[in-house]
């Protein structure tokens, strides 16, 4: 019996518009291309490579025996975890918090999109410092909310500056994402810049989301400074972003959080009891051995990561119309390739970052993740949160592709 014939879509406008992760979408690509046997070094996740530190996993696998966590507990998170992370944002942030103020999520994506949610109006326009993390705009727009991009290229180490989001500001501008150290190309604000735009934030009654996960990987002496901590006045007007998937290599576990406001906070927590409960109380308990120990573990991982990152700017420095500015946090490069595109490569011409992605996927089975998925054409997002040979092999393979 054939279905019954409706010309009412199947799937709704508000989720037939929203794009597929770009680099979730690479590294899917890279993997099935590598069980396939085929050589391909994927430089698409942003993952670290190394396992979760020890003491993590047995604070976990004692949870997983204790009957207490095979309940439900509170979607807002278990009040241990929210303590500890209070404590640890005086600890790394230099600033007090209540853990009232806490809201434990399923990983910093379910926070990204809880924060817009909460405080983003339909026709709300939300200022996006670009190139962006390719989650951002999405959210946005599934709160309803205008993407405003404010473009800073390599010339200015992909930093942005007040004058060009006041450039930027309408009446209608709700919110400023603030994301340093950056994913995707790697760049830390520096606490003079990061206290200019968080005044000027306050000033004009704007919102700033920040988005902290990579806080702790920066390099050359750098410091990534917490933008409430540089204006304390945000503090009602800002919701801070965070987790322990980059600094505890615990992508896999899916916990993250928000800090904000009192009325904010509960109204996200409202959101998450309906749309997932609590975070998974094994995962939680896992996250709290986490925060709650030093900093050891991220210094392990920050010391290659460094060595990584120095070897991966020289050896893309060195090819001929290839920019690459030197990142100081985060385990990405963002090379621009303009230099690069239009030009004949085994036969073929890519005029776009995509199309060059494509070619180097192909001709080599290098998987890199092409600037389209972060804002303009013309640059390549490389992660170095992969081994050392495969690092030099996979921009080995680029090197002689361009030469």
């Amino acid at each position: 019996m054939s279905a019954p014939q409706t010309t009412k879509p199947r799937v709704s406008a508000r989720l037939s518009a929203i794009a597929e992760s770009a680099t979730l979408a690479v590294d899917a690509k890279a993997k099935a291309l590598k069980a396939a046997g085929r050589p391909v070094i994927g430089f698409g996740a942003g993952e670290p490579d190394f396992p979760t530190p020890e003491y993590v996993v047995e604070a976990a696998v004692a949870a997983a025996k204790d009957p207490a966590n095979h309940r439900y507990s509170p979607a807002k998170g278990l009040p241990d975890l929210r303590e500890a992370v209070a404590a640890k944002t005086l600890r790394d942030s230099g600033y007090e918090v209540s853990a009232d103020d806490v809201l434990v999520t399923n990983g910093g994506k379910q926070a990204v999109y809880q924060a817009f949610a909460t405080v983003v109006e339909p026709g709300d326009e939300v200022l996006l410092p670009t190139p962006y993390w390719t989650t951002y705009p999405e959210t946005i727009a599934l709160a309803g909310g205008r993407t405003v991009e404010v473009f800073a290229g390599a010339d200015q180490d992909y930093l942005v500056t007040v004058e060009q989001l006041e450039a930027a500001r309408t009446d209608r501008t709700k919110v400023l994402l603030f994301n340093s150290p950056s994913n995707p190309t790697g760049a830390v604000y520096s606490a003079e810049q990061t206290e200019a735009i968080g005044r000027w934030a306050y000033e004009h009654g704007i919102w700033v989301i920040t988005d902290e996960i990579y806080e702790h990987l920066t390099y050359d002496g750098v410091t990534a400074t917490p933008i409430q901590r540089a204006v304390p006045e945000l503090r009602e007007t800002s919701i801070v972003l965070n987790g322990v998937a980059k600094t505890y290599a615990m992508t896999g576990w899916r916990v993250g959080w928000m800090i904000g406001p009192r009325d904010v906070i509960k109204a996200a927590t409202n959101l998450q009891s309906h749309l997932t409960s609590n975070v998974a109380n094994v995962s939680q308990r896992a996250a709290l051995a986490a925060v709650s120990g030093d900093l050891s573990a991220v210094a392990t991982m920050r010391e290659a990561f460094d060595r990584r990152r120095r070897t991966m700017v020289q050896m893309l420095s060195a090819i001929d119309g290839v920019t690459v500015p030197t990142p100081h946090g985060a385990f990405y490069t963002y090379p621009s390739v303009e230099g690069v595109l239009g030009r004949t490569i085994r036969g073929r011409t890519p005029t776009t970052s995509a199309e060059l992605a494509e070619l180097i996927l192909e001709e080599v089975e290098v998987a890199v993740v092409p600037g389209e998925a972060f804002g303009p054409s013309g640059y390549l997002r490389l992660s170095y949160a992969l081994g050392d040979e495969d690092l030099a092999e996979g921009v080995g393979r680029i090197q002689e592709l361009l030469a």
